[in-house]
């Protein structure tokens, strides 16, 4: 594990696939543009020099978590018996150099993340001294003709990134070796890819998994009037082999795929145009899955049918200053009745970036779960954005799991069957509820500061759980991180 306390931390077309939402905590923008430093000097000398981008960023994090971890032990919202403090530090730092022609471009994009002091063996989110992040190469001009690819190690994301997300929260982040297609209409957008997930690796270069494919088709379009439209189908490939396809990759990259699985997901995600309904906006998204999956790698596959739905409304009173908004918001993914039957009806939340959504503190995924949100955001100045959010959840069946921010359900957690995490369908539904306060300042055009403090009140179902092993207690979580770009 590295020692070090430094860190620190290709722009969509307006019908690209990811999209900005209003469902989650932003942080201000910059008061005026900055490219970089090498990048203004360079430009400055040399208007040849606007092709080129070689500019970095680094990122510095503190977090504290108490009685909450969301790892695997299962030992979260414990009161006695467990070690579930963490305290530590986090670095990230990305240096790209990136060229761009009429018809093709190239960007490699080089990272370091440690962490220092974290309780978590391996930590969750320390990688080499040394790695490739990115590293791809494209060809097209969609000025003059509709096609273009990209191929290499890239990050994908669409929509708000519920299920396919470039994970950027994370130390590490997530990324594939891919291909995409992308066809632009005038009506339209749409990209075809196929890929692996890349695992990091803290003894080698990251690789990508081989028994993983992911692939999917995602369309763009605003033919609906005052809607920004996205329609979509995934297709998740695991095999057998998936857990052991790196032994030195972290469990929150193979989480998700822990057995067997061949699951597809179509969906649709509709949200307002901006100013298309005044100070009102509205987000919502629906997925269903079909397939097969296996509960263990040496028992025989189940038919996989489960579903999703989000939907989000806001308001923004844009004539006060700071221009508050307020929104509702509730989400959905299903759970499953039952351990022992032939069926599989837990929703897979495929590649998301959680921590947007079910609470900032990182206990809960879009799975088994109802989730009631109440969201209040405003930016008092040009530099400072605030953001307050409540949530209350339940679970979706009891019957199945209560799984953590990685999509790992929390099982016995180390006290034996009956206590702890466990199915219990006789235990009330309700998990509990988390407030979370954010804030972000930019401090110049370079650098940003931004603070959190996340408090989870244990509900029925957590009481429940602990009452035979010493009790439950709230978890808290703090953090504090500065982003500087150069």
């Amino acid at each position: 594990m590295k020692k070090s306390l430094l860190a620190l931390t290709s722009t969509a077309l307006g019908l690209g696939g990811a999209t900005t939402g209003l469902a989650q905590y932003a942080p201000p923008p910059p008061p005026q543009p900055f490219a970089g430093f090498l990048n203004e000097y360079l430009r400055q000398r040399d208007p040849y020099y606007s092709a080129w981008d070689l500019s970095g960023s680094a990122r510095l994090r503190f977090e504290l978590k108490e009685n909450g971890l969301g790892l695997p032990a299962n030992n979260d919202f414990r009161a006695n018996g467990a070690d579930n403090d963490n305290s530590y530090f986090s670095d990230k730092i990305l240096l790209r150099a990136g060229y761009n022609a009429k018809w093709w471009s190239f960007l490699v994009e080089g990272r370091s993340s440690s962490t220092s002091g974290d309780d978590r063996t391996p930590a969750f989110e320390t990688d080499d001294p040394a790695d490739i992040h990115q590293a791809f190469f494209t060809v097209g001009n969609h000025k003059e003709f509709p096609l273009s690819a990209k191929i290499g190690r890239q990050e994908i994301s669409y929509g708000d990134e519920r299920l396919v997300g470039a994970f950027g929260w994370h130390n590490i982040g997530r990324v594939f070796d891919a291909a995409k297609l992308r066809w632009q209409h005038e009506w339209f957008a749409a990209e075809l890819f196929t890929g692996k997930i890349v695992l990091p690796d803290d003894n080698a270069l990251n690789g990508w998994n081989d028994y993983n494919q992911f692939s999917g088709l995602h369309v763009t379009t605003r033919q609906i009037p005052k809607t920004i439209s996205e329609f979509y189908v995934f297709s998740r490939n695991d095999g057998v082999g998936s857990t052991r396809a790196n032994p030195g990759a972290f469990a929150p990259f193979q989480v998700g795929a822990p057995t067997a699985r061949d699951i597809y997901t179509f969906g649709a995600r509709l949200r307002s145009a901006t100013n298309a309904l005044g100070r009102f906006d509205y987000t919502v998204e629906g997925a269903y899955q079909v397939g097969n999956w296996k509960p263990t790698n040496t028992s025989d596959r189940q038919d996989h049918n489960a579903y999703a739905v989000m939907a989000n409304v806001g308001y923004t009173f844009a004539d006060t200053v700071g221009k508050p908004r307020v929104a509702i918001e509730y989400a959905y993914g299903s759970g499953d009745d039952s351990a022992t039957d032939d069926d599989h009806n837990t929703f897979d939340n495929l590649y998301p970036t959680n921590h947007k959504f079910y609470g900032y503190a990182d206990y809960l995924s879009w799975q088994n779960l109802h989730d009631v949100r109440g969201i209040f955001q405003i930016r008092p100045t040009t530099r400072l954005s605030l953001a307050v959010e409540g949530h209350l959840f339940w679970l979706a069946d009891t019957a199945d799991n209560l799984y953590n921010v990685g999509g790992v359900p929390r099982t016995g957690g180390g006290v034996g069957t009956g206590t702890g995490f466990n199915r219990n369908p006789s235990y009330d539904s309700f998990v509990g509820g988390e407030v979370d306060v954010i804030a972000g300042y930019a401090l110049t055009r370079f650098a940003s500061l931004e603070a959190g403090y996340g408090h989870f009140f244990t509900g029925d179902y957590i009481d429940q759980s602990w009452a035979n092993a010493g009790g439950s207690a709230d978890a808290h979580w703090f953090y504090i991180q500065t982003m500087i770009r150069f």
